[in-house]
């Protein structure tokens, strides 16, 4: 019970689950990246005869990479050798049929119930055909009905079909491994994050989005999402760690999303089945953490915040900004895989407002997340160049005061970030003058936090020397 006290933010990884209380189908496993790309694994029972055995499989991907297709008899590995391996993809559609009926016959019925029969000549916008006295008869698209043809030609299949020549050995039925990759299945984070009344503290929670358009339904599947940015030219590499994030809290509960790393990418390992079905787009919880500490600051950033007024004064409104700490102090410390936030409030009757939303990047442990929910209506800054002057051929002196003007009831703190290196780039920047010290962030950027009274106003000024 001490534990449970000292433990006010908390983080829980949900299961991603179609099916509860039923494990995942290992036979089945399907590993989804962010670039609309999936590694497929499964094992099928097959029949084989001694000889050599043509094998059709028709239940998979129609945007299957055939050249990525593996497949082992792991029953009787060193018996048994692919000869042959083809993707059939001549799918039966009206266009192909008619393709394939090029100068043969056919019988076409119109709209208006009138038949005709013949020798199909031409498909351009309809169907052309020429009957058996030489007449050709031309019909639009439109007015076509339906269209008869005597039998399927050959070559055309109703499914996407894998084919295979196999020698085998010995007779039976072979347990055979197949892996391949596919595009059309691709997932994203979504989050949702809702600030407290005195904006200190949030809930995060977050979603996984998947979306199937494979041409296939991937039933009770073991699903991995990895994040990251995959190389497609090596073999996609196999975990070598495992290692599973817990987080006490009270009770003791088992983890429902393994999260590991994989070579330089981070996997989330979903224990129980997904079902992810074709043309579907599917949306789980993943993850939900309550009461993470947040700041919020005020930004007038030169690079961004300002717009230039025809008397030549820069004019801007202070950015919103929420930040928060990716550690285990905060009740986080898990890797965040990269997606939409949307930033929510509620009113003074609970009703949920949206006030911003922004990108989370895919962000490591003990890093900071800097999100942006708009422009501050209250708090304006202006930027004016107060004076510039010559020193030679290869330096400048400019002095600027920028102002801030608080509306609030308030007094806020705003962050002024200035950019000097966008007329000089690649010369050198003093600062020889200002009216308080600056903060340098990186080389080319300083900031001033610059603390306003209610309804009131500050200043400060700089001046700063390019050399090139």
């Amino acid at each position: 019970m001490k534990n449970m006290k000292r433990i006010a933010p908390l983080c829980i990884l949900f299961v991603l689950f179609a099916s509860i209380g039923f494990a995942a189908n290992d036979r089945l496993q399907v590993t989804i990246y962010n670039d609309n790309k999936a590694l497929v694994n499964e094992q099928r029972v097959i029949p084989l005869k001694k000889g050599v055995n043509e094998i059709r499989l028709t239940d998979v991907s129609a945007r299957i990479d055939p050249t990525s297709v593996h497949v082992a008899s792991l029953t009787d590995p060193e018996g048994t050798r692919v000869l042959e391996q083809n993707f059939e993809y001549d799918l039966v559609s009206t266009s192909r049929l008619l393709e394939k009926y090029l100068d043969r016959q056919i019988k076409v019925v119109t709209r208006d119930g009138t038949t005709y029969k013949g020798t199909l000549v031409g498909t351009a916008g309809g169907v052309i055909i020429q009957n058996a006295t030489g007449g050709t008869t031309v019909l639009k698209k439109e007015h076509l009905r339906e269209i008869t043809f005597p039998s399927l030609p050959n070559g055309l299949i109703t499914r996407p079909t894998l084919m295979w020549l196999i020698d085998a050995t010995k007779s039976g039925k072979h347990k055979i491994e197949l892996a391949y990759l596919t595009e059309g299945l691709n997932w994203h984070a979504d989050w949702v994050l809702s600030l407290s009344k005195d904006d200190a503290k949030a809930d995060l929670d977050g979603w996984v989005t998947l979306d199937n358009r494979t041409g296939m339904t991937f039933m009770d599947a073991h699903t991995k999402l990895v994040a990251g940015s995959l190389h497609r030219a090596p073999p996609p590499p196999r975990p070598v760690s495992y290692q599973v994030l817990r987080k006490e809290a009270g009770a003791a509960r088992e983890p429902q999303v393994q999260q590991r790393t994989l070579f330089e990418y981070h996997l989330y390992d979903i224990i129980r089945p997904l079902t992810i079905r074709n043309n579907q787009s599917k949306q789980v919880q993943f993850v939900t953490c309550h009461q993470v500490p947040v700041k919020k600051r005020f930004v007038l950033d030169s690079g961004r915040s300002y717009t230039r007024s025809p008397d030549n004064r820069q004019k801007g409104k202070a950015e919103v900004q929420v930040l928060f700490t990716n550690d285990r102090k905060s009740g986080l410390g898990i890797p965040l895989p990269a997606g939409v936030c949307r930033l929510y409030k509620a009113d003074v009757d609970e009703s949920k407002q949206l006030i911003g939303e922004d990108r989370i990047e895919h962000t490591p442990m003990d890093e900071d997340v800097t999100l942006t929910a708009g422009k501050a209506f209250d708090v304006v800054g202006e930027r004016v160049k107060t004076s510039q002057k010559v020193l030679g051929k290869r330096s400048r002196k400019e002095t600027w005061r920028i102002e801030i003007r608080n509306h609030k009831r308030e007094k806020v703190s705003v962050h002024v970030v200035e950019r000097l290196d966008s007329a000089y780039g690649g010369g050198e920047w003093e600062i020889v003058n200002e009216s308080q010290h600056h903060t340098r962030k990186t080389a080319n950027t300083v900031e001033y936090l610059v603390k306003t009274p209610a309804r009131g106003k500050s200043q400060i000024t700089y001046t700063v020397i390019y050399r090139w």
